[in-house]
């Protein structure tokens, strides 16, 4: 069974940083597309930002933009979030997702992690 295992969320201060990493278990989702969504407590689940499988193209949330960057490495099969200057708005639980479409805004995840929460205090 393929699984998504995110780590990385945790407490830090407005204007800080944090990194997510998400690990897939297994090769074949290193051609989908991948990437993040985050759900904030009372809010629907909302893109945060995806890229291809070959690394090669990258897309944001217009909230995100300029302070978030998204990665992968296709030898491990990991894709990260470096998410700097954050404001405590991002505060949610974060969502890793896997498109095998390649869709740029995920918009047909066959996969999700369980999601790690980030909290960013005033």
């Amino acid at each position: 069974q393929v699984q998504l295992v995110e780590s990385g969320g945790g407490l830090v201060q407005a204007g800080g940083s944090l990194r997510l990493s998400c690990a897939a278990s297994a090769r074949t989702l290193s051609s989908y597309a991948m990437g993040w969504f985050r759900q904030a407590p009372g809010k629907d689940r909302e893109f945060v930002a995806s890229v291809s499988w070959s690394g090669g193209s990258q897309y944001y949330a217009d909230s995100v933009k300029g302070r978030f960057t998204i990665s992968r490495d296709n030898a491990k099969v990991t894709v990260y979030l470096q998410m700097n200057s954050l404001k405590p708005e991002d505060t949610a639980v974060y969502y890793c997702a896997a498109d095998q479409s390649g869709s740029k805004w995920l918009s047909s995840p066959g996969y999700w992690g369980q999601g790690t929460q980030v909290t960013v205090s005033s």
